[in-house]
């Protein structure tokens, strides 16, 4: 799963008139949006993992290692380790 990179660093590089400095600043907001459109893919995954789990009974959860209280928790945790 991708993970957001610092707005800051898109200010390192600001359009300040010259071609170049244009490209770069275009580039880095294009892998800004890839990023972004990545990490929302990714959980948008997991809620559906997360449907799919929270419909199980208490006691099938806790065959796979989950609990009720934390499953959420869980779910999102699964698709961080992913990276």
């Amino acid at each position: 799963m991708a993970s957001f990179a610092p707005l800051s660093d898109m200010d390192a590089v600001t359009p300040s008139g010259s071609a170049s400095d244009l490209t770069g600043w275009i580039k880095t907001l294009g892998r800004q949006i890839a990023a972004c459109a990545s990490t929302c893919a990714d959980y948008h995954a997991a809620a559906g993992i997360y449907e799919q789990l929270r419909g199980l009974s208490d006691a099938e959860l806790e065959r796979r290692g989950l609990t009720r209280d934390t499953l959420a928790r869980n779910v999102c945790e699964s698709c961080v380790c992913a990276l």
